[in-house]
């Protein structure tokens, strides 16, 4: 028989237990904003235990990644439920995060490649799915951040030289007059001091597009200086060759397009889910290198979707978590 003191600490950890439940479905929706990442850091270092129950919750989630490509390997199947003396806690979890799949009590669920990353969270700036923002530093530059981005502040010796990317793409416009300006992404140090720039940093790999003007890009491996109309792409161990592309193109998400010239089709589908809440699976291995030619409405995703479903026979599937499957 339980004491009360037991009972009370039994409810406690339940109670924080929900709580870093909830914390995880907020910040893995695709929804969450800045004022949701700041309210999860003050809840989490209020106590370690909160830490510890949101350590424990990710752990769960992250176990459940092998079940979902069993499910899609299986033709989109249902996953047999864990052994019952093993998975009572992962079908609680499942059943408050994510909701059952069906009176047989499984469930499907989302890939986690857009898990956001924890240096994520804490960033001075973000975006969620499928938001854009503006940033105005004095008379520095304007810093416009892409879907799924985040940046800190880049100070040295207290003073600010610009911003930190630490995942996703900003575009940089700066006056004639402004002092030189800083994006530090990767290994990489992109420094501008008028005109325009993009800097993407996705998965460990960075891409600098020069707009207009001059840029610089610093790099263990060497220096280089764009001009507009070149780009330049580099990881931490090699810098790539300057390539010449139409600013316009890389530009277009800033009015509200994507713009594809004979692009492989899993590519335009890796970057349509960086707009998008949920994912979409790619399971036609022979029209991966498919091109595509267009310019698409970032507002009508689900209809672009559609148009290549169509044009390339797919077949779909749609799942929970706004997952969607093309074979």
């Amino acid at each position: 028989m339980k004491t009360s003191t037991e009972r009370d600490a039994y409810g406690d950890a339940s109670r924080i237990q929900r709580e870093a439940q909830a914390w995880l479905r907020r910040l893995t929706s695709g929804e969450a904003t800045q004022l949701d990442v700041d309210g999860f850091r003050r809840w989490r270092g209020s106590s370690p235990a909160h830490g510890q129950a949101f350590a424990e919750a990710r752990r769960v989630w992250n176990m459940l990644d092998p079940a979902a490509a069993r499910l899609v390997s299986a033709g989109l199947g249902a996953v047999p439920a864990a052994p019952a003396d093993r998975a009572w806690r992962r079908r609680a979890f499942l059943g408050a995060a994510l909701g059952a799949a069906g009176a047989a009590g499984v469930a499907a669920v989302a890939p986690l490649s857009l898990w956001p990353g924890v240096g994520e969270w804490g960033a001075d700036y973000r975006t969620g799915t499928g938001e854009q923002r503006r940033l105005d530093f004095t008379d520095q530059a304007r810093v416009e951040l892409n879907t799924r981005t985040a940046l800190n502040r880049y100070e040295v010796d207290g003073r600010m030289r610009g911003v930190r990317l630490i995942q996703g793409e900003a575009a940089v416009d700066l006056p004639a007059s402004s002092t030189p300006f800083e994006v530090v992404a990767g290994a990489g140090h992109v420094i501008g001091e008028a005109g325009g720039f993009i800097v993407r940093h996705l998965d460990g790999s960075s891409c600098v597009t020069c707009i207009e003007g001059l840029v610089r890009v610093e790099h263990p491996r060497g220096v280089r200086q764009l001009a507009g109309g070149q780009q330049l792409s580099y990881d931490d161990a090699a810098v790539r060759d300057v390539a010449t592309v139409n600013p316009e193109e890389w530009s277009a998400w800033r009015q509200g397009l994507l713009v594809f010239r004979k692009a492989p089709l899993s590519r335009v589908i890796d970057e349509i889910n960086r707009y998008r809440s949920g994912k979409v699976v790619l399971w036609a291995d022979a029209l991966r290198d498919r091109e595509v030619s267009g310019r698409f409405s970032i507002a009508s995703l689900d209809t672009v979707l559609l148009q290549i479903q169509r044009s390339y026979g797919l077949r779909s599937q749609s799942l929970p978590g706004g997952v969607l499957i093309l074979s």
